[in-house]
């Protein structure tokens, strides 16, 4: 499946209610059966109802700050409203070191969607969102719930991991690496030292270059993985399985 938006999920019409898992232990059943279909879509209608969401989005993270809604896997958000987000979603992104996205995974936070977005009748303006790793691949899991729901918060990183198992069947592996970061061997090479604690100088005398290549190479790394010290491009690295 491809991480390119799909229109015809982006409707207005809410969960089933009928469709009530009574217990984890079903979940987890209905999981596994609808895991090995590739569904995303039916898995996070489960998902969503058993977090006591009227509206599901999952997203893919890294991809927030691009035009166009080409960050969407699957929904069932209106549209308008997931047009509208998509600036705060990219806003919110750029205010986030390296560093703290590590930390935040699988800990859902509570946000307010933007006063200018036309929420369904009878939802609350209040939505959860959630981001959890397959792979290189940060995805961000955002929840609308009726209004007055107080969601549990152990239930939302129950939530977040069983997504995380789902997409790893139906999404994971099969998407297009085309945000992977390109480095070079030498910025790898300096990315290690770096994580290794050593300095510019010590690698320079390491890798038989001068420190000025090296500092080249930092600056290289650090705009390619978009984060602004070191200590955040090693996080950056050791998130993605580079060093």
């Amino acid at each position: 499946m491809k991480a390119d938006v799909d229109i015809r999920r982006l409707t207005v019409k809410p969960l089933n209610p009928a469709v009530q898992p009574s217990s984890r232990v079903q979940v987890i059943s209905w999981m596994g059966e609808i895991a090995g279909t590739g569904d995303m879509s039916g898995s996070l209608d489960v998902l969503a109802t058993y977090a006591g969401a009227s509206y599901y989005m999952l997203a893919r993270e890294d991809m927030f700050q691009e035009n166009g809604l080409s960050f969407v896997i699957t929904s069932n958000w209106p549209f308008d409203l997931v047009k509208k987000i998509g600036g705060t979603l990219a806003a919110s992104q750029a205010r986030v070191s390296e560093m703290e996205k590590c930390l935040s995974l699988l800990q859902p936070q509570l946000h307010i969607l933007p006063d200018e977005g036309c929420i369904p009748k009878g939802t609350d303006r209040q939505y959860c969102a959630m981001t959890f790793c397959v792979g290189n691949i940060r995805f961000a899991l955002l929840l609308m719930f009726p209004e007055g729901t107080v969601p549990s918060m152990e239930r939302l990183r129950e939530v977040g991991l069983l997504c995380g198992y789902s997409a790893s069947f139906g999404i994971g592996y099969d998407l297009k690496v085309e945000r992977d970061i390109d480095l070079t061997e030498r910025e790898l090479e300096c990315l290690y030292w770096i994580a290794e604690g050593k300095t510019s100088d010590e690698m320079a005398t390491i890798l038989g270059i001068s420190r000025n290549t090296i500092n080249n190479y930092i600056t290289s790394v650090m705009r390619k993985t978009a984060t602004k010290t070191r200590s955040e491009a090693i996080a950056y690295a050791v998130r993605n399985n580079l060093v």
